[in-house]
C-alpha cells in the first residue's frame, strides 16, 4: 500500500495502508513526521484487522501518549442505518466470522484513545459528509495547540519557522554624579574664620573675659532661645546694668543674659566692611562657659550630631554628671527636648541644612539687599560668604559690594537668583522646570557652585526621562539646544548624558529640524550610540518581507 501524507497549512496527516508490509522502523519515522494520524481497514478483511490490533497498536499506545498526536480509526464497508449506528442482525451478519464486528472497532479505538469513524465506502459522499468534518476539527485543535506551545514544538528542524530578530535592551544612560554636602563644613569655617562679619561677642559671667564671636543670624535661626534673647522686646520699662543682666522669659535659668543694650561695633574689621550693632552676651552657666566653643560649633553644623557633641563634652570634662547636665542644658538652649524618637537619623531629618531655612528670604538680621529686575531680595553676608567663594571674594575685597547695603544684580532673573539664594542657606534645589533647571545651572556657573550646578542637571536629566515617547516628540523644548548650553557652561556630565539620550531617542530626535545642528563629531557618536541600531533595523525589515512571502504560501500535498 502507499503512505499518503498530506499538509495542510502546516498541519501533517498520514494515511496509512498496506500497514502489515512495512517494517516498524519506516512506520515510526512516518509517525514522528505527522500531526494528524489516520488508521483505515476494511470490515472485510479480520486477518489484517487482528495483526494491527495485535502486533502494531501495543507500540503505538505509549508513543502516541508521548507525542499527543490526535488519531482518528476509520472502518471502512460498514453498514450505516438511518439512525445511525450499523446492523446487527443475524442476516446482515451471515458473514460474522470473516468481518470485523462493530464492537472490536470501537474497542481498538478505545485502546489507542482515537476518534472512531465508520464509513460504508470511500467515496466522495461519505468521505465530504463524515471523514472531512471529523478531520477539519482535529487539524483546527492542532493548530490551536501549536500555536500556544510554540516554542516546545517536537519538531525543530522547519525550514519556515522563523523568528524575529532580538532587540537589545538601550544602552544604560550615564550617571549624573554630585559632591556631597558641604553645609556643615562652610558653615564650620564661619564660626572659626568669619569674625569679620561677627556681631555676637561672648564674656564669661564672673571674669568678664571674653570667649568668643558669633554671628546673631545663625544663633537666631537654629535656637529659639537665642533669638528671643538678642531680639528681645522693643522697649524696656527701666535701663538695666552690667550685674543685672536680662534672662529670657520662661526659658532655662542662669544660661546666659546680655549686657545694657546694643554697643556700636567695637570690632577690628577689614576695609570696607560696614560696621553695625554688636551684641554682648554674658554667659553665667560655668559648663556652658567652659564648653562654649563646642556648644557654638554644634549649633553652626545644624544642631543634630548629638552624639559627637556628647564625646566632645566627655573629652573636656572628665565627668559623665556634668556632661548629662550639660546636654540637657543645651536641649534647652535649641529648644528639642529628648523624645522616643530622638535617633540619629530623625534628628538628622529634622534638622541638617534646614536650620537656615528661616533665614531665607527673610529680613531678620539681613545686612544686604539684592536688586534683580526691581526685586528686593535680603539677605545676610555672614551666609553668603561662607558658602559661595565668589560672594566670599566680593564681599570680602575692595569691590564696590563690600560698602554697599544694595547690590545690583544683572544678567539673572528674580526667579532664578531666588532660587540660587535658596541653595546657598538650604542646600537644596528644587527647579519647577527643564529652563528653569538650566537658568539656575547657568547662574550657579557663574557664581562657581558646582554641587549647585550638578543638581540642576539632575533635575533637567530627571524631567526628560519622566516623558513618555509622545510627549518628547511634541514638546517645544529643543534637547539640541539644551545640549548646547551645557556644552557652553561646562557641565560636563549633562553634555554627555544628553547625547546619550539623544541617542536612545534616536527615532523620535532624528525627525526634528533641530537634529542637523549637532556637529559633525555629536552626530557621529549618536550614530554609533543610536538605538535601535541600523543592523537591527537590516533584520527586521528582512524579517517582514519572509514573512509576507510566507502568507503567500498555499497547501502542500507531499
Amino acid at each position: 500500500m502507499t503512505a499518503n501524507h498530506t499538509r495542510l497549512r502546516g498541519t501533517r496527516s498520514g494515511l496509512y495502508e498496506d500497514l502489515l508490509d512495512s517494517d516498524w522502523a519506516s512506520v515510526r519515522k512516518v509517525l514522528e513526521q505527522a500531526d494528524i494520524l489516520v488508521i483505515k481497514y476494511s470490515v472485510t478483511d479480520k486477518l489484517a484487522f487482528q495483526q494491527v490490533r495485535n502486533g502494531y497498536a501495543p507500540r503505538l499506545r505509549p508513543l502516541l501518549r508521548h507525542w499527543g498526536v490526535p488519531v482518528i480509526l476509520v472502518a471502512i464497508g460498514a453498514r450505516l442505518n438511518d439512525e445511525g449506528p450499523p446492523c446487527t442482525c443475524p442476516l446482515c451478519a451471515s458473514d460474522w466470522s470473516s468481518c470485523v464486528p462493530h464492537s472490536e472497532g470501537l474497542q481498538l479505538s478505545r485502546d489507542l484513545g482515537a476518534t472512531y469513524l465508520e464509513l460504508p465506502s470511500l467515496n466522495h459522499v461519505f468521505v465530504g459528509r463524515y471523514f472531512g468534518s471529523v478531520l477539519e476539527y482535529f487539524m483546527i485543535q492542532c493548530l490551536k495547540h501549536k500555536a500556544k506551545e510554540r516554542p516546545e514544538k517536537r519538531r525543530g528542524n522547519k525550514v519556515n519557522d522563523l523568528r524575529p530578530p532580538h532587540l537589545e535592551q538601550p544602552a544604560r544612560l550615564p550617571p549624573i554624579r554630585v559632591e556631597e554636602s558641604s553645609f556643615s563644613q562652610d558653615m564650620q569655617w564661619l564660626l572659626e574664620r568669619g569674625v569679620q562679619f561677627a556681631d555676637v561677642a561672648f564674656y564669661a559671667g564672673e571674669s568678664g573675659k571674653e570667649l568668643g564671636w558669633a554671628h546673631a543670624a545663625v544663633l537666631c535661626a537654629v535656637s529659639p532661645y537665642f533669638r528671643q534673647l538678642l531680639l528681645g522686646p522693643k522697649t524696656r520699662e527701666r535701663p538695666q546694668s552690667r550685674c543685672v543682666c536680662r534672662e529670657r522669659d520662661g526659658g532655662p535659668p542662669s544660661l546666659l543674659s546680655t549686657w545694657d543694650g546694643g554697643i556700636i561695633d567695637d570690632m577690628p574689621r577689614s576695609e570696607g566692611h560696614l560696621t553695625g550693632r554688636l551684641s554682648r552676651l554674658v554667659v553665667k552657666d560655668p559648663l556652658l562657659c567652659m564648653c562654649l566653643w563646642e556648644t557654638l560649633m554644634f549649633i553652626y553644623r545644624g544642631a543634630w550630631e548629638w552624639e559627637h557633641l556628647q564625646e566632645a563634652l566627655e573629652e573636656k570634662l572628665k565627668s559623665s554628671l556634668a556632661v548629662s547636665q550639660l546636654m540637657e542644658r543645651i536641649r534647652s538652649l535649641i529648644g528639642k527636648e529628648r523624645g522616643p524618637r530622638d535617633t540619629p537619623s530623625a534628628r538628622a531629618a529634622q534638622l541638617g541644612p534646614q536650620t537656615l531655612v528661616n533665614l531665607f528670604n527673610s529680613p531678620l538680621y539681613s545686612d544686604v539687599i539684592f536688586m534683580v529686575q526691581g526685586s528686593v531680595l535680603p539677605a545676610h553676608r555672614a551666609v553668603l560668604v561662607a558658602r559661595c567663594d565668589v560672594m566670599a571674594a566680593m564681599f570680602s575685597g575692595k569691590y564696590a559690594e563690600a560698602r554697599s547695603r544694595v547690590v545690583p544684580i544683572h544678567g539673572v532673573s528674580s526667579d532664578t537668583f531666588l532660587s540660587f539664594l535658596e541653595y546657598l542657606y538650604t542646600d537644596s534645589c528644587c527647579p519647577s522646570s527643564v529652563m528653569q533647571a538650566m537658568a539656575v545651572l547657568v547662574c550657579a556657573e557663574m557664581y562657581q557652585v558646582k554641587r549647585l550646578q550638578h543638581l540642576c542637571e539632575v533635575c533637567v536629566c530627571a524631567y526628560l526621562q519622566s516623558m513618555p515617547s509622545r510627549e518628547l516628540a511634541s514638546t517645544g523644548i529643543s534637547v539640541v539646544r539644551l545640549l548646547r548650553r551645557a556644552k557652553c557652561h561646562n557641565a560636563e556630565q549633562l553634555y554627555i548624558w544628553l547625547l546619550h539620550f539623544i541617542a536612545n531617542n534616536y527615532l523620535i530626535f532624528s525627525h526634528k529640524p533641530d537634529f542637523l545642528e549637532l556637529s559633525d563629531e555629536e552626530r557621529e557618536q549618536v550614530e554609533r550610540l543610536r538605538w535601535p541600531s541600523r543592523g537591527y533595523l537590516q533584520e527586521l525589515s528582512e524579517y517582514q518581507q519572509r514573512r509576507r512571502k510566507l502568507r503567500k504560501s498555499r497547501c502542500i500535498v507531499m
